[in-house]
């Protein structure tokens, strides 16, 4: 059966170890594996402009021995006058996988429904899975092993980000704060999921309203920009409404001595986040950004072991 990875809870937790494993493996020896020898070709969609996707897919799939077929869909008839089923069927008979980063969840899962070949969510408005897999990585690098680790998310958790550190970082059995006001809380249904996981694994998920409450004891700190792409109208709303969550240095005082910072990227410093801790020896958004690339290159070799 073919597999996808639409959302950070379409692997298990063991599923879940075993890519981070092989993107360590893979870190260590880029051109170990080759599963895209010929060259197959592997399309990468975007709805959303992009640095790191874009760069780290295009890389990593040449790393595995394949070519990336970079496609827009303002250049293409996906989204006007083809659906994602019928630019699925017509792709799964050229490509080995589809990556996909656009805005609706329910494009990937009409995508991914059916079709033959792997389809990767490189983000959607809900999720963004393989920077996890990435932040997830680079967290295992710092701090050893994930179990039991204190993670919290500052800003809008209702954002992708955040909807994927909580089913990530509960698949891992970590402890997943997520600071916000009210209005912005992490949406139930995805809350409920994770916490089904968490029962398993022995992480949790906890909403908080105050930021110094939530910074207390973290063994990581994270945050994401406040205007993401496509709400840009809500950008005075969101800047008065998120700035008691930005994460400046009294926020990593109260987190764990040798807590580190990460962040997604891009990042607007004096609004999520001050200079001084992006900038600061406490952050590795640097290695975080580089392990877009082996992450992802683990997921696809995974993937396709799959089917």
């Amino acid at each position: 059966m073919t597999r996808h990875f639409l959302r950070d809870d379409d692997i298990t937790p063991a599923e879940q170890s075993e890519i981070l494993d092989l993107a360590l493996e893979l870190k260590k020896n880029r051109w170990a594996q080759k599963p895209l020898a010929g060259p197959q070709t592997v399309a990468v969609i975007f709805d959303k402009s992009s640095t790191r996707t874009r760069v780290s897919f295009a890389v990593g799939i040449a790393d595995l021995g394949g070519s990336p077929l970079v496609i827009s869909t303002a250049n293409s008839q996906l989204g006007g006058k083809e659906t994602p089923a019928d630019t699925a069927r017509v792709l799964e008979r050229q490509v080995a996988a589809i990556v996909w980063r656009t805005y609706a969840q329910a494009g990937l899962e009409q995508m991914a429904q059916g079709t033959r070949v792997p389809v990767v969510n490189a983000l959607s408005d809900d999720f963004h899975p393989c920077q996890l897999l990435a932040d997830l990585l680079t967290i295992r690098e710092h701090k050893g092993e994930l179990k039991g680790l204190t993670l919290t998310f500052f800003g809008d958790g209702m954002s992708n980000m955040a909807h994927s550190y909580v089913l990530a970082g509960a698949t891992a059995g970590m402890h997943v704060r997520v600071a916000s006001p009210e209005d912005y809380a992490p949406r139930e249904d995805v809350v409920a999921d994770a916490d089904r996981i968490a029962e398993g694994t022995g992480g949790s998920v906890t909403q908080f309203t105050d930021p110094l409450e939530a910074a207390a004891g973290a063994d990581i700190v994270v945050t994401d920009t406040w205007v993401s792409m496509g709400k840009e109208e809500e950008k005075i709303a969101r800047l008065r409404d998120l700035g008691a969550y930005k994460v400046t240095n009294e926020t990593m005082t109260l987190a764990k001595p040798d807590a580190i910072f990460i962040h997604c990227l891009p990042a607007d410093r004096g609004y999520e986040v001050d200079a001084e801790v992006i900038d600061g020896p406490q952050s590795v958004v640097w290695d975080e950004a580089e392990n877009r690339l082996h992450a992802q290159k683990a997921l696809l070799v995974w993937l396709l072991a799959q089917s």
